[in-house]
């Protein structure tokens, strides 16, 4: 835990705004510039509550989130100088109340309904639409694929960057409200959106993007040729993958850094990130890259990997030099060279699942779900948020579509 003087100097800086920009520009709509004044005041129980009630997932976002493309990046300080460090200023908050074994409660807020909601997924936007129906009194029932909950924070982002007892503190709290989980359930396979349509007076769909993007590298099946899904998966659950050898990860946001950081801590010799684009185009916060190269990850911009070779077993990859003109990425030619790897990790993206949305008569728009202002899909009744609805989403943005499907389920079941 951090010293307790120095951030409450940090915290004096704040000019406590009257439009609030810092708040405005956070998904959540966190009340920043009142969480920072009680710390100000040192009445760090209070600054909890607010975080607390607001965000279930506070610890969690203050943690991984770009602050420094929301809230900091929107501070009035910033303009001519260094802005809050609202993401430290809220770990700190974060860390007292543990360390100090304060807890908050949710509250429910209105008198039980009869009505029950099944929600599909058990990630960031299911969890937040879950808890935020108990708080209106209305029941809701999770239904999980994997065996256990928590969807990308469970299996997605390493423990390198996520304690996992902070999720499962989440999920205590949301089973005292009363939610109701499942997990073993897929849909698709085991239930329908039909049947989940007779049973439920709603469903919320927060199935993520699930399926990876990949492109052809030769016309063999290389066994250590790896989608960033299951790469991540096997880490976190355990599992982990013997003999990686010389690794790369195709890749330039923040699930190549954790692929990359993944892999050497999986005992991969030597790990280099491959990119197309140069460095400045990067998609990865400059934390999580600085952070990758603090663990010994080569970075090679401007390269883009076409092929791979070896006879039975991926031994050499081909690969061309790149040249960024407005903003794509042109091969250079005659600037072919092949590398030595003995494992690739394809980390340039995931998407919805579009067979199993079609099958289900969700209609999609450029491969996402479309859905209304109030988070409803073309069917009624059925509401979806989170990495299914928007490219590009962070954890908080996935907290924020499940507040905001929550609300949209209220006005549909009034």
């Amino acid at each position: 835990m951090e010293d307790k003087q120095e951030i409450l100097d940090i915290a004096k800086n704040c000019l406590n705004c009257k439009h609030k920009p810092c708040q405005n520009a956070c998904p959540m709509k966190t009340r920043v510039p009142e969480f920072i004044a009680k710390i100000k005041e040192e009445k760090f129980d209070e600054a909890y509550d607010i975080l607390l009630e607001n965000n279930t997932f506070s610890n969690i976002c203050s943690t991984i989130c770009p602050q420094e493309q929301q809230c900091e990046g929107s501070c009035v300080r910033g303009i001519k100088g260094e802005p809050m460090p609202i993401g430290r200023l809220e770990r700190f908050v974060n860390a007292w109340a543990k360390e100090n074994n304060y807890t908050y409660k949710m509250k429910q807020q209105k008198e039980m309904s009869n009505k029950k909601v099944a929600i599909v997924g058990s990630g960031p936007a299911s969890i937040s639409c879950a808890i935020e129906l108990a708080k209106m009194g209305i029941k809701s029932v999770i239904l999980e694929k994997d065996e256990k909950l928590g969807g990308i924070l469970r299996y997605g982002i390493p423990d390198f960057r996520l304690n996992k007892d902070t999720l499962e503190h989440i999920l205590e709290n949301a089973k005292s409200m009363g939610i109701e989980m499942k997990t073993n359930i897929e849909l698709g396979k085991d239930i329908n959106l039909k049947e989940l349509q007779e049973k439920y007076d709603a469903v919320f769909l927060g199935i993520g993007a699930e399926t990876p993007s990949t492109y052809k590298l030769a016309d063999e099946e290389y066994s250590s040729i790896y989608k960033s899904d299951n790469f991540l998966k096997r880490y976190n659950e355990k599992d982990f993958i013997q003999n990686l050898g010389t690794t790369v990860v195709i890749g330039g946001g923040n699930v190549a850094m954790d692929c990359a950081r993944t892999a050497v801590r999986m005992g991969a010799k030597k790990v280099y990130v491959l990119y197309r684009r140069a460095r400045e185009n990067m998609p990865a916060r400059d934390i999580e890259i600085a952070e990758a190269m603090e663990d010994g990850v080569e970075f090679n911009y401007t390269t883009k990997v076409i092929k791979a070779f070896g006879e039975n077993k991926l031994t050499q990859i081909e690969c061309i030099k790149t040249v960024v003109e407005d903003g794509k990425a042109v091969d250079v030619e005659n600037s072919n060279f092949k590398m030595d790897v003995d494992t690739v990790v394809f980390a340039i993206g995931l998407t919805p699942n579009a067979k199993l949305l079609e099958e289900q008569g969700i209609e999609t728009d450029r491969g996402l779900v479309k859905i209304d202002e109030d988070a409803m899909t073309c069917i009624k009744g059925v509401f979806a948020g989170g990495d299914s609805t928007e490219s590009k989403s962070s954890v908080c943005r996935a907290v924020a579509a499940g507040k905001k499907a929550a609300i949209g389920i209220e006005k549909y079941l009034k």
